[in-house]
């Protein structure tokens, strides 16, 4: 029975960071898009665009979003 509730605990961690990541790139998509056109004359971006800049962004600054301790590339 333990075994099963840490297998549960594990599964319910890894969607919580999959909706996580979702929602993070609408928050980031909308924050795009009422600022920057205005401020620096860019376009709009779609969902997914936000969603790749995020994950782009997660690669290469190491923050939480985009799964740092996989793309650590630190010695």
């Amino acid at each position: 029975m333990a075994n099963f509730m840490a297998s549960l605990a594990i599964i319910n961690l890894i969607l919580l960071g999959i909706c996580l990541i979702f929602i993070m790139s609408a928050i980031l998509k909308w924050l795009w898009n009422i600022t920057m056109p205005q401020v620096f004359n860019l376009k709009e971006i779609t969902y997914w665009q936000a969603f790749r800049l995020l994950l782009i962004a997660g690669m290469l600054f190491g923050g939480s979003v985009g799964g740092s301790a996989l793309f650590n590339l630190s010695l």
